[in-house]
């Protein structure tokens, strides 16, 4: 796929892509999640790419749906007596492509609401930069949240917090959002992109297949109250691992006193 509204590349073991309508504070469209889901998909096929890093070009990272694109285009379907689209339609369920790809860092360079906040929301790591602002504007637009960000906002920030922000539509800045455990670290402006290439190439260091099993352990066990059944999971997929060749790589390694070497 031809790339027009982001922009992808690797820094070593790291894929980058970076939304790239600078000029609309990169506003989502159909295009552009459509873009997305392919680039995920072009980091998980390269076994040179261990981690991937996803950021915005200019001052914002998101500022959620674009209005002409998504929803006036909607609303004038359904005026028309037409069935209307969705206004964040996704060719993809969105949670999968995000829970099944290779570990993501977002590195949330500006204003992130609507779309903006919740699509990055599934991700492994969320680094924002002090400039960074988040909102949940759903109700500002006659709407509610979507993407199952009311479940992953009340596991990264609590019901309490999570209610506030999406029944008060305020946004929250970067400072506060940190404080409030919505992003996991707060990193000086100038200073983000290298922490979160940094992040993730610690990352890539891992072996792909424990990174991936790993993610769907967090995935499928972070909600599920039955201990026994989380047990189960994960002693299935340490099996997998006992006879794997990352496994072999690592106790090697570890006898002959050197890092261990997993890609390439």
């Amino acid at each position: 796929m031809d790339y027009e509204q982001i922009l992808y590349e690797t820094r070593d073991a790291v894929a980058l892509i970076t939304l790239n309508r600078p000029d609309r504070l990169n506003a989502w469209t159909a295009r552009m999640s459509r873009e997305l889901t392919d680039a995920f998909e072009r980091a998980n096929a390269d076994p040179a790419v261990g981690a991937i890093v996803w950021t915005g070009a200019g001052r914002g990272f998101c500022a959620g749906a674009d209005v002409n694109d998504a929803f006036a285009r909607n609303l004038e379907e359904r005026q028309r007596g037409e069935a209307g689209r969705e206004a964040v339609r996704l060719d993809r369920n969105w949670v999968e492509v995000v829970r099944e790809a290779k570990p993501i860092v977002a590195a949330v360079n500006g204003v992130a609401v609507g779309v903006g906040l919740t699509m990055i929301l599934p991700c492994d790591v969320l680094l924002a930069s002090e400039r960074a602002r988040f909102g949940m504007f759903f109700v500002k637009m006659g709407l509610v949240p979507e993407l199952a960000s009311t479940y992953f906002l009340v596991q990264r920030m609590g019901f309490g917090r999570a209610s506030e922000m999406c029944l008060s539509a305020r946004l929250v800045d970067a400072a506060e959002a940190a404080t409030g455990g919505l992003v996991d670290r707060l990193v000086p402006h100038e200073k983000l992109l290298d922490e979160a290439l940094a992040l993730a190439g610690s990352i890539a260091a891992n072996p792909d297949r424990q990174l991936r099993l790993t993610k769907q352990l967090l995935t499928r066990n972070a909600a599920d109250p039955d201990y026994e059944a989380v047990m189960r999971r994960e002693f299935e997929a340490i099996e997998s691992c006992y006879t794997s060749p990352e496994h072999r790589e690592a106790i090697r390694a570890f006898q002959e006193k050197r890092p261990a070497r997993f890609r390439g």
